[in-house]
């Protein structure tokens, strides 16, 4: 009988404690003095090869893939053709559209993306924003996407996503990026 009584207050907790969570976040600006310098229209230009997992919130690894890059720019807008390889064999095409708005700001586009990217860079780091359809066993959910890509030297990029329902986790995609 006692839990009942400090079920709301157990409750409000964890709401109160996500929230707070939520606000300590980190901030583009704190990597504006990393080098090398992220310039998206460099490094996402030519072919690119990219290996990555996705894992689930108990950190266990679903899925394994491949992907590779074909990436262009003209003045302000890029494209990048991905083409990934399941390790299950399946594969998939996501072409998406970049657009530079200015100073470290970019907004993108491509088929599965609900509304549009939003991206901010600084110094060696990009965080991407974004909703994605992703289609499970039949049905397909709309889930958030926080990104963030480091850029390590002219070749190596590493990206960690961090994935999202309603502001829980659903899991993690690590990926490696490598130009030739």
């Amino acid at each position: 009988m006692r839990t009942s009584r400090f079920r709301p207050v157990i409750m409000a907790a964890v709401v109160v404690l996500g929230l707070l969570q939520g606000c300590a976040s980190v901030n583009i600006q704190d990597f504006a003095n990393e080098k090398p310098t992220l310039d998206l229209r460099t490094y996402f230009n030519g072919p690119i090869e990219a290996w990555g997992v996705f894992q689930d919130r108990s950190g266990k690894v679903v899925k394994r893939f491949k992907v590779n890059i074909d990436a262009r720019w003209t003045g302000d807008t890029g494209t990048l053709d991905e083409r990934f390889v399941y390790s299950d064999g399946t594969t998939q095409r996501r072409v998406w559209t970049i657009k530079r708005e200015g100073a470290g700001r970019y907004i993108g586009t491509a088929d599965d993306v609900v509304g549009e990217a939003v991206g901010e860079a600084a110094g060696n780091a990009l965080r991407w924003r974004y909703v994605m359809a992703l289609p499970v066993d039949g049905k397909v959910y709309n889930v958030d996407f926080d990104d963030w890509m480091f850029l390590m030297d002219d070749k190596v990029m590493l990206n960690r996503s961090a994935m999202s329902k309603f502001g829980f986790r659903l899991g993690e995609v690590t990926l490696s990026f490598t130009k030739p």
